[in-house]
């Protein structure tokens, strides 16, 4: 989730019902975790814990943070040994294994800061490996939004970081991290409820200067703008994600 828990705009509910597609799409991530029994490892962004439970089945002792208070509510309630943290200001100090995050430091737009983070909280040697969106990451939705924002005078609030190959592995590099494989790759990602489901889950920063008794209207131009490319003659959304997926290992 966010790296700010900014009046705290997930909904665990929400979220189960729009966007369970996130963690269901994450789990050969942490095929390449390969967590191990008597690791610790750290979920940065553990949402409502999906993944977080996949790692501790395999063994590993791990824990989740994540800035939504609500989210860490529901990961603590399946069981996940779940905080309340920033990303960008993790506090552990030599204390894991591995890393490992998934559709959730594309949140976090002080990326440095995460980096930083993630380096400290890694014992020498230890692995990060993880997913986020990438350069052109939903580039038909982002720019529908701006033309119906910018007619209203309004600009977008910076509230991704979608970063291209170069630049991530730029990023790590500069944090000490040696890179194993770092990959790209566009999946277009069917949604079950709609680009309408989706924008209420995971758009809500975007509108956040729109008065809020026209979001609908906003929320329903939006997705006529971009119904075109992204919706078929029958209704279904397949959204233009574009993934970004590494490992590295702390040298």
């Amino acid at each position: 989730m966010t790296s700010r828990d900014k009046a705290d705009q997930w909904s665990p509910a929400s979220y189960a019902a729009n966007a369970r597609f996130v963690s269901d799409l994450g789990e050969p991530v942490v095929d390449w975790l390969a967590p191990e029994t008597g690791e610790n490892i750290l979920d940065l962004g553990c949402g409502d814990g999906a993944l977080t439970r996949r790692i501790a089945e395999r063994g590993a002792g791990v824990v989740g943070v994540d800035a939504s208070s609500s989210m860490v509510a529901a990961a603590r309630e399946a069981g996940v040994d779940a905080r309340v943290m920033d990303g960008e200001a993790l506090s552990f100090d030599a204390a894991f294994d591995g890393v490992f995050s998934n559709a959730a430091m594309h949140w976090m737009i002080d990326p440095g800061a995460v980096l930083d983070g993630v380096r400290r909280a890694l014992r020498r040697g230890g692995r990060f490996v993880g997913e986020l969106g990438a350069a052109g990451n939903v580039a038909t939705i982002t720019q529908a939004i701006d033309c119906s924002l910018a007619a209203r005078g309004i600009e977008r609030p910076h509230a991704w970081f979608f970063p291209t190959p170069a630049q991530w592995s730029s990023l790590l590099e500069d944090n000490g991290f040696i890179i194993e494989w770092l990959h790209r790759f566009p999946r277009p990602t069917p949604v079950p409820n709609g680009l309408e489901g989706w924008l209420r889950t995971f758009g809500h920063d975007c509108f956040d200067q729109v008065p809020p008794g026209q979001r609908d209207a906003v929320i329903a131009e939006v997705m006529e703008r971009a119904r075109a490319s992204l919706c078929d003659d029958d209704g279904n959304w397949t959204l233009d994600y574009v993934r970004l997926r590494f490992a590295a290992r702390l040298a």
